[in-house]
């Protein structure tokens, strides 16, 4: 499936962004305005059953070959969000990036509950800009913003792919490129025994003290420090 796409910038340098669950592109606006000011062209897409690209199966192969339908190969810099980085460990050996950068990736689900499933779902149907607010304090206008616009171009039958992703360990077995994992304090999505797997098969693991799942969100200058030698 070809996902729809959003460029910002004309540098030299190509970035590649992929957003988690729930939400779409717009997650990444200050990102992308850091890497447009710093010389590269940006690329994000919105996933299957978000923002502007197509509904359709909901599975974790799919995510995987949406992006190598869509996004071009070769790009010096490629960051997946949660289930985004999840995506991206899948097409990342035919993406063929420079460097790879998952943040708080999807890798170790299987806290994902049925009760925590039907949670997110209540979270997404009732949402307001008060109880977004409530849930992320340290999150910009912005950032609430675009997670209530995110919301209401999500497709609920996506949390089949949630389910999916949470009834196995998905950690990559090698690091194919240059390949960053960035975790949050704590991670619920990649535990302790995994971040010494992943530093084992290759790939540096850094933690950005105190951020949340959203890592970009909760502490942009934390997110951005953490990449230092990455962008």
């Amino acid at each position: 499936m070809r996902l729809h796409t959003y460029e910002a910038g004309n540098g030299p340098r190509t970035a590649l962004l992929v957003h988690g669950a729930m939400s779409d592109h717009g997650t990444w606006h200050a990102v992308e305005a850091d890497l447009v000011d710093r010389g590269y062209r940006v690329i994000g897409v919105d996933l299957r059953g978000h923002g502007r690209s197509p509904r359709g199966e909901y599975t974790v192969p799919a995510l995987g070959q949406d992006l190598v339908d869509t996004l071009p190969t070769g790009a010096d810099l490629a960051i997946g969000h949660s289930m985004g980085g999840l995506a991206l460990s899948l097409a990342v050996e035919r993406l063929g990036p420079a460097r790879a950068v998952y943040s708080d990736p999807a890798f170790q689900f299987g806290a994902v509950t049925t009760a925590a499933t039907d949670a997110m779902r209540s979270m997404v149907e009732r949402a307001t800009a008060e109880s977004v607010r409530a849930m992320n304090p340290r999150w910009s206008d912005a950032d609430i913003r675009a997670e209530l616009a995110g919301f209401a171009a999500f497709d609920p039958a996506f949390f089949d792919v949630v389910t999916e992703a949470a009834a196995e360990d998905r950690l990559p077995a090698k690091a194919v490129v240059p390949s960053l994992v960035q975790l949050a304090d704590p991670s619920f999505t990649v535990d302790a025994d995994g971040a010494r797997l992943l530093a084992e098969r290759g790939f540096t693991v850094r933690v950005v003290e105190g951020a949340g799942h959203c890592v970009h969100r909760d502490d942009l200058p934390g997110f951005l420090a953490s990449l230092d030698g990455w962008i």
